[in-house]
């Protein structure tokens, strides 16, 4: 790099994941490129067994299925030779604050070594995006409305400019949808295959299936058949919200998801 003055190697890292939960997730493909002061760049690229399904919304994100990381190693048996290569080197990406970050520690945790972004200093690209760029309303109300907000954080200042800034956006993008329907698909794209607003179900080939916990990956029908006392335990004692509880009554009732004929319709993203 030409412009990054470094004291010592810096790895540049990205992942992808069974999805977006640092703490439950796992890591299904990982990369590292560790960029010295001088000398070539070192770079790891390998696919992970993650050892639980890969939800079809996260295939979707990442192209990644069940049967291309079949094969593979665990992270369990990357983890000694991977800690090595970031002895002593600072971090680098993008978004991997919140998220890369949070996940390679806890794959660490659970292989049992020692890993940390203790000391370590870390170059969030993303970070130096929004500080550049804000993304707040009072810079997307300079940028859609053309003027400055007044009295920002006022609760019905802001529903006033929030309103404004979504006709602007209307106005300014044609080839933004005009219904709600529409739209609030593409503000949530990976929303469209879950069945509850938490994503706790979810449709795989046209079936309601978990997409959580031991069972994830597994259909609805076929666990609260074979293990009703977990379905129970969804409805009654999990911490669950209440759609996903009532989802779980009915199940136990055997009236389970049926897939929308309108996402029946709808082509794979």
């Amino acid at each position: 790099m030409k412009n990054l003055i470094l004291e010592r190697a810096i790895v540049f890292l990205d992942l992808e994941a069974t999805g977006l939960n640092p703490g439950s997730d796992r890591i299904v493909e990982m990369t590292f490129m560790k960029i010295h002061s001088e000398g070539p760049e070192e770079v790891k690229s390998m696919r992970v067994n993650p050892g639980i399904p890969i939800p079809p919304e996260a295939t979707k994100v990442h192209g990644i299925r069940d049967e291309d990381v079949m094969g593979e190693p665990a992270f369990r048996e990357y983890a000694s030779s991977l800690a090595d290569f970031l002895e002593g080197c600072d971090l680098g990406g993008f978004g991997i604050t919140r998220y890369d970050v949070p996940l390679l520690e806890a794959e660490f945790r659970r292989a049992e070594v020692e890993f940390s972004s203790q000391g370590r200093r870390i170059v969030d690209a993303l970070s130096v995006y929004h500080r550049l760029d804000p993304r707040d309303l009072a810079a997307a109300y300079r940028k859609y409305c053309g003027k400055e907000l007044e009295n920002v954080h006022a609760s019905e200042t802001d529903v006033r400019a929030a309103i404004e800034v979504l006709e602007c956006q209307l106005d300014t993008h044609l080839d933004l949808p005009r219904d709600v329907a529409a739209l609030h698909t593409f503000c949530h794209p990976l929303m469209r295959d879950r069945i509850d607003a938490d994503g706790k179900l979810v449709w795989f080939k046209g079936e309601a299936c978990l997409n959580f916990g031991k069972y994830k990956g597994k259909r609805l029908c076929d666990i609260t058949s074979s293990t009703p006392d977990y379905i129970e335990w969804v409805a009654m004692k999990g911490e669950f919200s209440e759609e996903v509880k009532q989802i779980a009554f009915r199940a136990l009732r055997g009236e389970f998801p049926v897939l929308p004929a309108q996402a029946e319709e709808e082509p794979a993203a």
